[in-house]
């Protein structure tokens, strides 16, 4: 049998319900797997007693046969902008420091409710603020891909922690945030399978709030059937989140028929952007004959309001993370810093407890939504991102799917960008679109670019047509056949 870390999440399902090896087991070893592999960083908090205790009841269920479905017993991790039920949740962040929710976000108490097992709280950027998870007060993450460089490479971000994690075999599955782009980018440089629902697919409740009508939680996994078995359980409405779309789950695994013949794929022009590498361009082009090889037709579309999207995002974003982030003042949680007033106070705790980037944003949105500047900026970019939804909205009248690359590069080092925020926001050139449309998306792992790193490859869909965006994420899997493993995995090294 294949080591417990390398299996995938629907195999570990089997193996439990099989008789295999049991909840404790399979717990036990990704806690080994974890304790080895701390150079990465992925984790900000470890919970092993409560994984274990998960795992303990998990398999008393399945004596007594009251299993509560194909994830119970399975080892996964949350990221850490999840509020977790008295375990410290950051966001990353020193102005959190301390912080244990007295309450569980949605999101986490549907995976909890499943049976599911947290082995802890995974890194990433402060606030979710950053593509490569380098901002964090705990440190950065290391990408546990390195290729032909002999350097620590970034795993992307937002959400680097949970897709290092993954990628590493440290869990089954991991929870993200997708804000811009940050749980497909880091699942194209950590080459595993990450996906953004359509915004009010998953309940935001209990989640930290970076950009409150973008963030939108979704699963890492390392397969497409493992990342439609989470995401039905992580989906669905939540009346205790306002954007919440009340609508019906459909069966997403039910969605894989591996069938996409007469299926529409387009391909933006757009979206060939000056100064991309030759692989990232050749690998698109295989993409193409992909699903055109499985009876997909292609179609050329234009979206030409594409190249408004980083600058529009870049204003609403910071905009909403200036509002949302004033609660943080030293008085009812987390950090203080004492001051002579109650001025001093704010802004002494402020101060030290947010990183430099969160400072830019915060300053960047306060700036966009002063007097005198709301109407060119915020309300203009408001506007602007209407007609970017129209503009997706008319092309799927014509076609089914999108099909493009997730990121411009391959991972870099750390460090490599961290002097120049513009090169550093570029990174979600193709990601952002469609998170400004609020539509869903799914990064596959393609290929390998010429040093050896994974490149994914980025399906986009209709608004709350997540079942087309896997349908045609699994002909694209199985087309790519991509086998390669990072030079740190867990599950080789057991």
């Amino acid at each position: 049998m294949a080591a417990l870390t390398s299996l995938t999440l629907a195999e570990a399902s089997k193996g439990l319900a099989d008789g295999e090896f049991s909840a404790v087991e399979l717990t036990q070893a990704h806690i080994g797997a974890l304790e080895k592999a701390r150079e990465l960083n992925a984790f900000i908090t470890e919970t092993p007693e409560l994984a274990l205790e998960q795992a303990r009841a998990s398999d008393e269920r399945r004596k007594q046969g009251n299993v509560v479905g194909p994830m119970d017993g399975i080892p996964i991790a949350n990221k850490d902008l999840f509020c977790t039920e008295g375990v410290l949740t950051t966001a990353a962040s020193h102005i959190l420091d301390g912080f244990k929710p007295t309450y569980e976000s949605t999101v986490s108490e549907k995976l909890k409710s499943a049976g599911s097992v947290m082995l802890g709280k995974t890194n990433l950027d402060e606030f979710a603020m950053g593509s490569a998870t380098v901002t964090s007060y705990y440190g950065p993450t290391k990408n546990p891909w390195r290729g032909k460089s002999d350097k620590d490479l970034v795993p992307g971000g937002s959400s680097g922690g949970s897709a290092a994690a993954v990628a590493a075999g440290l869990c089954l599955g991991a929870t993200g945030t997708d804000t811009g782009g940050s749980i497909r980018q880091p699942a194209s440089f950590c080459g595993i399978v990450g996906m953004k629902p359509t915004y009010g697919r998953c309940s935001r409740w209990g989640v930290i709030a970076f950009a409150s009508s973008l963030d939108q939680p979704g699963p890492f996994t390392r397969t497409v059937s493992d990342t439609a078995m989470m995401l039905q359980i992580m989906a669905g409405h939540d009346p205790k989140d306002s954007t919440s779309a009340p609508f019906a789950l459909p069966d997403f695994a039910a969605a894989l028929t591996g069938d996409i013949r007469g299926m529409k794929i387009g391909i933006p022009k757009e979206y060939r952007i000056d100064g991309m590498p030759d692989a990232i361009e050749k690998l698109w082009q295989q993409g193409i004959d992909w699903v055109k090889d499985a009876g997909a037709d292609i179609v050329d579309v234009s979206l030409p309001l594409t190249k408004y999207a980083l600058p529009v995002y870049y204003i609403i974003a910071p905009a909403e993370a200036s509002s949302n982030l004033a609660r943080y003042d030293g008085v009812r949680y987390g950090l203080r810093v004492d001051g002579d007033s109650l001025d001093e106070m704010y802004e002494n705790t402020r101060g030290e407890g947010f990183g430099e980037e969160v400072r830019r944003r915060v300053l960047i949105g306060t700036y966009a939504l002063s007097a005198g500047y709301y109407d060119a900026y915020y309300l203009k970019a408001q506007q602007v991102r209407k007609l970017i939804s129209e503009e997706f909205s008319k092309v799927f009248e014509t076609v089914d799917a999108l099909l493009t690359p997730t990121a411009p590069s391959a991972a870099f080092a750390i460090g490599e960008k961290m002097d120049d925020p513009i090169a550093m926001y570029l990174n979600d050139v193709f990601t952002v679109p469609s998170s400004l449309a609020g539509l869903p998306g799914i990064s596959v792992p393609a290929g390998l670019d010429e040093n050896g790193l994974p490149l994914g490859m980025q399906i986009i869909g209709k608004a709350f047509d997540e079942e087309s965006v896997l349908r045609v994420a699994g002909v694209m899997e199985r087309q790519a056949n991509f086998t390669a493993k990072p030079e740190f995995s867990a599950g080789e090294a057991s």
